[in-house]
């Protein structure tokens, strides 16, 4: 995919005022520690995720989402009637139906003939909004839309904690499903797009590539069971080797085609955002692609995994700290359980 008229002219986010180390996750399951015989410090040792950040009990997603389309908007300084389209594209949402999307095109004010929609994809949500707002303005449906997030991570952490306090049939093989759960945190993200024509920062998508592999769906699953756990919090089985290892392998495949699309060479990545899952990952992430590490810009130390938000969190908080520098070519890298792999290429100019 490529494009020609579509800029990218805000990325922000919002930081949940909680924060939680991973040694208080571990204090709270001593008892499982002790009876299994875990040794302390192993959440932090195998994730490099120290803490975590969570919104107070009872934040609403379409809440969160409203106060960070808003920042964004500012940001952008577009005109709110030039807007065609609200993507919210997180895991969390506020209801079944209707969309979250509508409660945040209210609270953002945006104009009654935008499309207001939600996308689900698991970790990638928010990038497959980014593409199908891209798709409406180069095709001229529109001239700029936005696409927001918010992932509340404290149900599903706690929830976890507790089923693996009341499971007397703990081992240590059967707690490593539930043991990625405890590596997320939350957060809300917002990307603003728009045509070149009204765009004043002139960071420019050059377009990227998207590849599949199905066959891993089963890697990576969550949802809430209330008949199996008692409530309605989430619980999340995954398999974390096989998932990094088929993560890595679905990036490997898709870099030739996104270098081939946005025309550039491995040489020519300046900087990369990539989804925050954990240190090793990151590592590997690198080293298959032959990226020198030095040019990521890495949050999964303080904020854990935030799901689909991740990325767009990290590149918020990268181009605010400086890490992008005027003329950069920008790799975005995105994995999502399922699996799917989205890489997009930007060239920075503000």
């Amino acid at each position: 995919m490529r494009y020609q008229n579509v800029c990218i002219e805000a990325v922000c986010c919002q930081l949940p005022p909680h924060v939680v180390t991973s040694a208080e996750i571990e204090e709270q399951l001593a008892p499982v520690y002790e009876r299994l015989r875990l040794p302390p410090g192993r959440l932090e040792l195998m994730t490099g995720i120290r803490e975590r950040r969570f919104f107070a009990p009872g934040t609403t997603v379409g809440e969160v989402s409203g106060q960070t389309v808003r920042q964004a908007l500012e940001a952008a300084g577009i005109d709110r009637r030039h807007f065609g389209a609200l993507v919210h594209g997180s895991v969390c949402r506020d209801q079944m139906e209707p969309a979250t999307a509508c409660s945040v095109h209210h609270a953002a004010g945006l104009p009654p003939h935008a499309v207001v929609l939600d996308v689900s994809n698991a970790c990638l949500g928010l990038l497959n909004g980014l593409l199908l707002v891209a798709d409406m303005i180069e095709l001229g449906h529109i001239r700029a839309g936005v696409v927001v997030g918010t992932e509340i991570g404290r149900p599903l952490v706690e929830g976890t904690i507790e089923s693996l306090l009341n499971d007397p049939h703990l081992t240590r093989q059967s707690v490593k499903p539930a043991f990625a759960s405890l590596t997320i945190g939350s957060g809300s993200a917002a990307i603003v797009l728009c045509h070149r024509r009204l765009s004043r920062k002139e960071n420019r998508l050059r377009g990227g590539a998207y590849r599949a592999d199905t066959a891993q769906h089963a890697l990576c699953a969550g949802g809430t069971a209330a008949e199996t756990h008692g409530d309605d919090r989430p619980r999340m089985q995954t398999d974390s080797e096989g998932l990094l290892h088929a993560g890595i392998a679905i990036a490997r495949e898709t870099w030739p085609q996104f270098l081939e699309a946005v025309q550039w060479t491995g040489e020519d990545v300046q900087k990369t955002f990539t989804h925050q899952v954990g240190r090793a990952h990151r590592r590997m992430l690198m080293e298959a692609l032959s990226l020198d590490p030095s040019i990521d810009f890495p949050t999964v130390e303080f904020l854990g995994n935030t799901g689909a938000v991740a990325l767009p969190t990290a590149a918020a908080l990268g181009i605010e700290r400086g890490h992008l520098a005027q003329g950069d070519r920008v790799a975005w890298l995105g994995i999502g359980s399922g699996l799917n792999c989205l890489m997009l290429g930007i060239d920075w100019n503000e």
